[in-house]
Parts: C-alpha cells; sequence; structure tokens
C-alpha cells in the first residue's frame, strides 16, 4: 500500500518541527522577572591580543667579512687581467679600485670606460648579487672583473 502525498508531507512537516522545537533556545527570565526572547548573539568573538612592542629584527647573518680585498682577475686569450679591490661592509660593496694595465692602445681604452663605469654598476649592492656582463662596451674587461670577484668572494667568506 503506498502512502498518500498529503500524508508524506504532513509527516515531513510534523519531523522538522520536532528537530527545530529540539534545537531552540528557552527563554530565560531576567533580574526583573520578565522573559527574554531568545536571538542571534550580538556579542563579536574577542579577537586575540595585539602586541604594540615592535620585534627586535633576528641577528643579521652575514655571509662575508667586513674589510678591504683585493684580488688579480685573468681574462681573454691573451693574458690580459685587472687588480680590483673591494671595500665590503655588511655584504654591501661600498668602495671599488680597479687597474687598467693594458699597453695596447684599444685595450687600454676599453679598461678605462670599464674601470669609470664600473663604480656606478656595483657600489651599494651586495655583494652576491653582482653579476657583470657587459659594461661599458666591454665584455672581456667584465670577464676579468668577475674572476677577481670570484676569488674576493672566497677570501671574504665568513
Amino acid at each position: 500500500m503506498r502512502p498518500n502525498r498529503m500524508t508524506v508531507g504532513v509527516g515531513a512537516v510534523a519531523i522538522a518541527l520536532s528537530l527545530t522545537a529540539c534545537s531552540a533556545e528557552r527563554s530565560q527570565p531576567t533580574d526583573s522577572g520578565a522573559e527574554t526572547q531568545p536571538g542571534p548573539s550580538t556579542a563579536a568573538p574577542t579577537p586575540p591580543p595585539v602586541s604594540s612592542a615592535t620585534p627586535e629584527p633576528a641577528a643579521e647573518q652575514l655571509e662575508y667579512r667586513d674589510g678591504i680585498y683585493a684580488a688579480r682577475g685573468w681574462y681573454g686569450g691573451l693574458p690580459s687581467h685587472h687588480d680590483v679591490t673591494l671595500t665590503v661592509e655588511g655584504d654591501v660593496v661600498t668602495a671599488v679600485e680597479i687597474t687598467t694595465p693594458a699597453e695596447n692602445e684599444t685595450s687600454l681604452g676599453y679598461q678605462q670606460r670599464f674601470a669609470e663605469a664600473l663604480p656606478q654598476a656595483i657600489v651599494g649592492r651586495n655583494i652576491d648579487e653582482l653579476d657583470v656582463d657587459r659594461l661599458a662596451g666591454s665584455s672581456g674587461c667584465s670577464e676579468g672583473f668577475m674572476d677577481a670577484l670570484a676569488q674576493i668572494k672566497a677570501d671574504a667568506a665568513a
């Protein structure tokens, strides 16, 4: 025997009402004896306390010792070189000096232009971020600088 739709609908409503009644809050009397109506809570959750103190920065982990370091960097098919002196403070290059020892006028011109442009390219930057490729029209001079830089980083490693 199949129940009719009316019986099923009434049964569903009865179940829903009984479940709702089980979850409803009971009215509570107040100090004055009046009853309060249940409703949504208007109290917001209390956020965790926030510290107003600024945290101390962690001690900086430097990879290189501060100091003045010098190295000779070699480059090119003919043995050409630069003598490079870097000042390092807090892993940052603060000064650079580079020689221009070429005897050939063309090579000397490249070295001099490279030496003039180098401080603007590296001073104030982290030593690990230096990657001089082609500077002031010279790629060979940058190879010599990068060779010297590798030696300086090895010498300055903390």
